[in-house]
């Protein structure tokens, strides 16, 4: 079996190759820029555009299963090309924006588009990823060793991409995930900043939400087999990220 992965390069996409290889699973990995993708050598790296569907036709020739990256304005004819194609599976990367009626013109419209193929699918529906700390701190704390963060009080139940990577690749190589919508979120609400041990700076401690739709959920866990990643994980996992 190929599994075609786009935005492949991605703080997600790269890991779902990397899963899909110790999976044992026949790898294509779809990138606008193959030259500079740093993925595993398994992978059979092809250039690809999901903004220009006519780039497809070959990076889909033999793929029975596609981790498709969210690109709304094309998403019908990419599906389509997919299907002509001989796809059978397709997880799509969304958003948890979704499930909660914040997102229709983004996400939302590749999920349907998914769905009216009649296609064998699956939404993993992603909510904020811990990884956008790094933008938002990775500098302060790189040059000046402190977390400089504008509403250090506001609380969020961040997700770890390797999370949202482990769901995709179950998705795509088992049986049993077809019509399902997965909704990530973290394990813990991080409220605050805190030391984690982990020499970064950045940490989280944890208490009850204040919005009762948004909290912590098991999903990730109920799929994967194991507890969800906590943030003090993450940031040990970018140690090397934050030092530079």
């Amino acid at each position: 079996m190929t599994v075609l992965v786009t935005g492949a390069t991605g703080n997600v996409g790269r890991i779902v190759v990397e899963g899909l290889i110790r999976a044992g699973e026949r790898v294509r990995a779809l990138t606008r820029r193959p030259g500079e993708a740093t993925l595993p050598p398994e992978a059979e790296v092809v250039f690809g555009d999901l903004a220009d569907p006519a780039t497809l036709a070959g990076p889909l020739s033999g793929v029975e299963r596609v981790y498709l990256f969210p690109h709304p304005a094309t998403a019908h004819a990419v599906v389509e090309q997919a299907k002509r194609a001989g796809v059978r599976r397709v997880v799509v990367l969304s958003s948890g924006a979704v499930t909660f009626g914040l997102d229709t013109d983004f996400h939302l419209p590749v999920e349907r588009a998914v769905e009216e193929s009649g296609l064998e699918w699956t939404h993993v529906r992603a909510g904020e990823f811990m990884t956008n700390r790094l933008e938002l701190w990775g500098e302060s704390i790189r040059t000046e060793r402190v977390v400089r963060d504008p509403f250090p009080g506001q609380a969020g139940i961040p997700v770890h991409e390797r999370d949202v990577a482990d769901v995709a690749v179950l998705a795509l190589t088992e049986d049993g995930h077809a019509g399902a919508a997965y909704t990530l979120a973290g394990p813990q609400w991080v409220t605050r900043l805190a030391d984690t041990g982990a020499d970064t700076g950045a940490g989280a401690a944890t208490s009850a939400g204040p919005e009762p739709e948004r909290r912590p959920l098991p999903t990730a866990e109920q799929v994967t087999g194991r507890p969800a990643r906590t943030f003090a994980e993450w940031a040990r996992d970018h140690v090397a990220d934050f030092t530079g």
